[in-house]
């Protein structure tokens, strides 16, 4: 098994998160955690780790093919101006995408677009879901396909460094992913599907079938989330009035077949990228800093960063990484009646200030979602140590979020 010493850890983390991947590692092949690290459920984001033929439910997470998109457009910012000005059509495109596309914990999709017809409810795989629970789950994940969520999620509108438009999103496989987790988490710690247990490591052999089951369903979680946030990112194509010129598209909570080291073996990225040499990724900032495109960096032009990728089992980050818990940012407030019982460390009034400095139209999202909280994604960029690389920086210039006292367990 993986000890300290073979694990690299990309930039500088607390105590309770280098706990957590030292953990992790005692039972992994091989791991590395990245430089937006941060603590998780057992595993924590940013973290990575390989196995020999099994596969860690936790280490997937709740959130099960979370990932980003990104979609160029043929658009140019001077071509979103309208009569009333480039700022009045970018509020008009704000409300247009709250309208039209749905936030929040378990949203129906009522959009006649949708895609709840996919093929993929009608795959085997869905035999994989004990019978009392498959068909209310089945339709579950049809009334959510498409929806947004909360919490960190999110729809975007870019501009790059050559005034191209772009098109982000961030969501996963919402309710459906959230009960697949839990229940594979319960049937392995010996419970019944549906009960809840404690988020322990559990890690399942893909050799028997409980463990086949679990690849099975996770699998398919991967197709709902990537026909999700397709969907998501060219119906806001669509409201724009533009075209799809490329797309760069990742999970980053999920588990892939790969060899390294001569070794087939099983790797677990909770909150982390696939960066193979060329492969692309959208990275998020934050609300109010610039995302990236970044590709793995090519071989050839450096032995040492060769080195650290195959180190980092070719990840790298997937954001810029929370600093702040939610609880520390926002305050806490009584739900029925939002009578606050703890200030927060940051006020609506900082984070509109930053918004406004970066020109950012913001809907939904409050301050347990502001800048403040996150590290700046330069700082985690750098600290990757040239494993990647910068291919366009987008500059945000609609931000859309579900609102900030929408709960959402769906979330990574």
């Amino acid at each position: 098994m993986a000890g300290a010493e073979e694990m690299k850890i990309f930039g500088e983390h607390d105590q309770a998160t280098l706990a957590q991947i030292r953990e992790v590692a005692r039972g992994a092949e091989r791991a590395a955690l990245m430089a937006d690290g941060h603590v998780g459920y057992v595993m924590p984001i940013g973290g990575v780790a390989a196995y020999r033929g099994r596969v860690s439910v936790v280490g997937v997470g709740f959130d099960i093919a979370c990932g980003n998109a990104a979609i160029r457009t043929d658009l140019r910012l001077s071509g979103l101006a309208d009569a009333g000005g480039a700022d009045r059509r970018l509020e008009e495109l704000a409300d247009e995408i709250q309208e039209s596309l749905s936030f929040g914990i378990g949203r129906r999709n009522e959009s006649g677009e949708a895609p709840v017809n996919h093929p993929l409810f009608e795959d085997p795989a869905w035999e994989a879901v004990p019978g009392h629970a498959r068909e209310g789950l089945r339709q579950k994940a049809r009334a959510q396909l498409g929806t947004v969520g909360s919490g960190n999620h999110y729809v975007d509108v870019f501009v790059d460094e050559r005034e191209s438009i772009w098109v982000g999103v961030h969501f996963g496989s919402r309710g459906f992913g959230h009960a697949v987790a839990s229940g594979f988490l319960a049937l392995g710690q010996g419970a019944p599907w549906g009960r809840r247990v404690p988020e322990r490591e559990v890690l399942l052999s893909l050799a028997q079938p409980l463990g086949q089951d679990y690849w099975q369903l996770m699998l398919l979680a991967g197709r709902y989330a990537y026909a999700g946030r397709e969907w998501v990112a060219r119906r806001v194509v669509a409201l724009l009035g533009g075209k799809e010129l490329e797309l760069v598209h990742n999970h980053h909570n999920y588990a892939w077949q790969e060899r390294h080291g001569g070794e087939d073996l099983i790797v677990v990225r909770k909150g982390a990228t696939p960066a193979f040499p060329g492969q692309q990724g959208f990275v998020g900032g934050s609300m109010g800093d610039d995302a990236v495109i970044v590709r793995g960096t090519l071989p050839g032009l450096d032995p040492a960063v060769e080195q650290l990728q195959q180190e980092a089992l070719y990840s790298t980050v997937h954001g810029a990484g929370r600093v702040m818990s939610r609880t520390a940012a926002a305050g806490k407030r009584r739900r029925r009646t939002g009578e606050v019982l703890k200030p927060g460390a940051i006020t609506r009034e900082m984070m509109t200030a930053w918004l406004r400095r970066k020109g950012v139209v913001r809907r939904g999202g409050g301050p347990d979602e502001s800048p403040h909280v996150y590290r700046r994604l330069p700082d985690v960029l750098a600290a990757q140590q040239g494993t990647i690389e910068v291919l366009h920086t987008l500059r945000p210039l609609v931000v859309v979020m579900a609102g900030e006292d929408e709960f959402d367990p769906y979330r990574d």
